[in-house]
């Protein structure tokens, strides 16, 4: 009885055939001529099956006294066990649907994208996930983590109600047990991203789960393994666990290069938001025999639709902003910014160039800094060292912060700043007015590791209040750029129009989403925040263009490849504050006309 739903009905088929086949036997011994009138043996058991199973056939049965009684007594019976039959089916039933519900049941599915853990990153993740399968006829993205499934699919319909044409199924189960692994079939998958968890040692838990990936014996081509850890210092350990074939991101290194390249570039976080997230621009490869001989600076110009960032030589290298004569040889790739694959094209004509429009005046030279970063925290030493490659020889920068830094920090041997410190409550406006902000070109505020998220972001908004508030009435010296933690608390922080906000979260979320969907792009994230080969700067310009002529985006184009350098895009300086792009236009038309001012910058790739 306690075998479950199958051993119950088989019990009550049991009852009902030894019902039938007592009233059968009795209906023959007591009455023979009734039962001979019926069929003899089998047509009498043939009716008291019926009325086993439907009271109602007795209503209009004929015989005698005793045959009456007895088909009676099997329409009782057949009552009861009828109705146990439906009570255990209802009961079996629910039970099913509730293990359903548990999230329990092993998934088949065949080319899924399983998501590995559970953090706020989720979302931007499913969202990402969703926007680059809109084409494709049928897609699914599996969740795996240690939650209620039901609580994980209310969550997500909340914050992405609308999924198109991929599916999201949860699977509750713990990622670092195997057998809990196997519930999402990774055998059958695309790709594996592995989130960092919620709570302490969350490096510990990704490296286990890469460790017991790795460790897996595959039945087929293994899938495409990305995952994220936030202390660099394990980043040997957990692409050791992982093996050759997994792509593991130092979450906090990147962190700290998007930090460094921004604060003295108003608006490379929305360039970095756009190219790594699937809605507008992301980079594709392509392969262009029609552009094999020609040299990489003949290819810029070469699309109608999208814009060569660089190549992917045929042995798979790849050179980003490469040489201006670096020929496209059979094989190799072009790299492109394009707003889709299906929209790239090779024009018919290539576009007119505006040579008077172009500028003959050399570039400005750069002047020393002085920054203030605001705040400490565990990435501040590695931030220091990274700026120190950025700015000029004399530069200076102060950390003003509750309390002193290790004196390590402070003697640093860096060879472009020289470090100090200066005490400063960072939420209270009295002590951020004493540190004379008006000496400062560039401020970076730090986020508070030492409190949770939630609670920092809420103290980096107040400073960024008392920021602005100060700045306005100095006459706007300075450009702000902070740290947050949750990309929710950057829509409120619009209102104290920071320069930029760098939320590290969402762009290691960006960067796993783009992996697993393209593990070749790893060479071309490497390189973009590598200071030693081409990054993205927004450069003046007046660098590129006279200031007010008119002309088009083929023409900056041009100026650039002069310069060794590939415009992708530009910013107008007049919708820096207007969301969701802030005034960065990348890939925009070749041919529309364009005037660009002093206070604009053109976005290219370049190595200084």
């Amino acid at each position: 009885m306690d075998r479950g739903t199958p051993a119950l009905i088989s019990w009550l088929a049991l009852a009902s055939v030894a019902l039938i086949t007592v009233i059968t036997t009795l209906a023959m011994a007591f009455t023979t001529s009734d039962t001979e009138r019926h069929g003899g043996w089998l047509g009498v058991a043939w009716m008291s099956l019926l009325r086993t199973l439907d009271p109602g056939t007795m209503g209009g049965d004929t015989g005698g006294p005793v045959f009456l009684l007895l088909m009676l007594m099997v329409t009782v019976g057949g009552i009861f066990i009828v109705s146990a039959l439906i009570g255990v089916l209802t009961t079996g039933l629910n039970y099913r649907i509730q293990e359903l519900r548990k999230g329990r049941s092993r998934l088949i599915e065949h080319g899924h994208t399983i998501v590995l853990g559970w953090s706020d990153q989720v979302f931007t993740v499913v969202e990402e996930l969703v926007e680059a399968n809109q084409g494709e006829r049928r897609s699914c993205v599996v969740i795996l983590a240690d939650r209620d499934k039901v609580d994980m699919e209310d969550a997500i319909r909340s914050r992405i109600p609308a999924t198109g044409r991929t599916r999201i199924i949860c699977r509750s189960g713990n990622p670092l047990v195997r057998a809990d692994l196997e519930l999402v079939s990774p055998d059958t998958a695309k790709a594996i991203m592995v989130l960092p968890p919620v709570g302490d040692d969350i490096d510990i838990d990704v490296i286990k789960v890469l460790l017991l990936l790795n460790s897996r014996k595959w039945s087929g081509p293994r899938p495409t393994v990305v995952a994220a850890v936030q202390d660099s210092d394990n980043v040997a350990a957990a692409r050791l666990a992982a093996g050759d074939s997994a792509l593991v991101v130092d979450a906090e290194d990147i962190a700290v290069r998007l930090v460094a390249q921004s604060h003295r570039q108003t608006g490379l976080s929305s360039v970095f938001n756009e190219l790594l997230s699937f809605m507008g621009n992301e980079f594709y490869f392509r392969e262009e025999p029609a552009l094999v001989g020609s040299t990489y600076g003949e290819t810029l110009n070469a699309y109608e639709l999208g814009i060569p960032a660089g190549l992917r030589r045929s042995h798979g290298e790849v050179l980003l902003n490469p040489a201006m004569d670096t020929v496209v040889e059979p094989g190799d790739q072009v790299l492109l910014i394009a707003d889709d694959d299906l929209l790239i094209r090779l024009a018919e004509t290539r576009p007119a160039v505006v040579e008077s429009a172009i500028t003959s005046a050399p570039s400005r030279s750069p002047k020393p800094d002085a920054t203030l970063l605001i705040g400490n925290n565990s990435r501040a030493a590695k931030l220091i060292a990274l700026l120190d490659s950025f700015v000029q020889p004399g530069s200076t920068l102060d950390v003003a912060a509750p309390r002193p830094p290790r004196e390590e920090l402070l003697e640093h041997d860096l060879d472009n700043l020289s470090v100090g410190y200066k005490h400063c409550e960072p939420t209270r406006r009295s002590s951020l007015e004493a540190l004379n902000l008006g000496e400062y070109q560039n401020i970076v505020v730090l986020a508070d590791d030492s409190i949770a998220p939630g609670p920092a972001d809420d103290r980096t908004l107040v400073t960024l209040l008392h920021l602005r508030d100060i700045e306005d009435r100095l006459g706007d010296p300075y450009s702000i750029v902070t740290e947050m933690n949750d990309d929710s608390n950057r829509e409120v922080a619009q209102v104290t129009k920071a320069d930029d906000f760098i939320v590290s979260t969402k762009v290691i979320s960006l960067i796993l989403t783009q992996l697993t969907e393209n593990h070749h792009l790893d060479a071309v994230f490497t390189d973009l925040f590598d200071p030693e080969d081409s990054e993205i700067y927004l450069k003046p310009a007046s660098n590129y263009l006279v200031a007010g002529a008119k002309a088009n985006f083929a023409t900056v184009i041009e100026a650039a490849r002069r310069r060794g350098e590939t415009a992708i895009g530009y910013r107008l300086a007049r919708h820096g504050d207007e969301p969701p792009a802030y005034g960065v236009f990348l890939n925009p038309s070749k041919t529309a006309p364009l005037v660009l001012t002093g206070d604009d910058a053109v976005v290219v790739l370049a190595e200084q």
